[in-house]
Formats: structure tokens, sequence, C-alpha cells
């Protein structure tokens, strides 16, 4: 995995005037920005991909459309459209994507891996088959297209739940309640 370049945020959110490798954040459990994108069909599917055998964290997973760390100087709307032509492949533009709110979240996916970040949300409506969009294998192996109310029964079953990383019931409530008010 590619090593970058945050800013370092303190524990509201305020830029502390650091800049770190993404690495050493994680290290030292600095807090740090992050975008992520969901994005949904007019079919009331959402899409997810799941994340390179090899990731770091949660390797194997099925996850968020698109998600990236924001880079040092970086705005959150430039860094999601940056992400999303990375790891998919499609071109969107600011007009494409509804910012839905940061949401902040700290997890210690795996020991001495401290993963504290404010998430910058964005929604988005796919209007183009997941079959057309170009995978970066580094990060994404797969994507799928699921209805929201399977995914909503998904993570209410411990066993199901198991294959999707483990954002908290407040973050996936928070979105996919989001998702249903623009379908």
């Amino acid at each position: 995995m590619i090593d970058e370049l945050i800013d370092i945020l303190d524990e509201t959110g305020e830029f502390t005037g650091e800049v770190k490798l993404k690495s050493e954040a994680h290290q030292l459990g600095l807090y740090h920005a992050s975008v992520h994108i969901w994005f949904f069909t007019d079919l009331g599917e959402i899409v997810l991909q799941k994340r390179a055998d090899d990731k770091d964290t949660y390797p194997g997973l099925w996850d968020i459309s698109v998600a990236g760390h924001i880079g040092t100087g970086e705005t959150p709307e430039d860094s999601a459209i940056r992400e999303i032509k990375e790891e998919i492949g499609l071109s969107v533009s600011k007009d494409d994507l509804k910012f839905i709110g940061i949401y902040v979240a700290e997890k210690t996916p795996k020991p001495d891996l401290y993963d504290n970040e404010f998430h910058h949300i964005y929604i988005s409506c796919l209007d183009v088959s997941i079959k057309t969009l170009t995978l970066q294998e580094e990060e994404v192996s797969d994507l799928i297209l699921i209805q929201v109310d399977e995914f909503k029964d998904i993570l209410q079953d411990p066993i199901k739940r198991k294959n999707y990383v483990p954002h908290d019931k407040a973050y996936y409530t928070f979105i996919l309640k989001e998702i249903t008010n623009q379908l």
C-alpha cells in the first residue's frame, strides 16, 4: 500500500498544523480526515466494494463504495473526486456529490494500528453499470449492488455481518437513512 502525507487533526477535528505519513498517524493514534462515498442506484441498491486481500486493515471484507484518506492540503471534495477516479475509474464532479456530514470513528483494526478518523461522507447516485467501472487492484477486488433492505438485514445478522467492515451501528443507520431519503 502507498503511504501518503496527511494533515493531523485534534480531537475536535481542527488542523494542528502537523503533517505525518498515514502509517505514522495510524501507529500513534493521531486524528486525521478521510472521505467516504456511498453510491446508490434509482432501484434502491447500494454499491459495496470488496477490499483487496492484501490491505493492511480489513482485507477481503465488504465496505463503503469508495473511501480514502484526505491528502495534505486537499479539500474533502477534491479527495472524494480523486478517490472515486482511482478506486473505481469513474469521473464525477462536485455537483455529483451530496455532502451529508462528518462522522468521528475511533477504531483499532489490529494491534498497534489506531484509526482515529473524521469521515467526510458523501452520497451519489450511480447512473452507470458497475460492470463498466475499472477497479484499482491494490485497493478493490470486487463490486456488488445490494438492496438497502437486504443490507440492513445483513447488518442485523452476526454471522453474515462478519463479511463486512465493522462500522458502528449509528454510522450505518445514518448512512442508510440518508440514502433512503434520496430514493
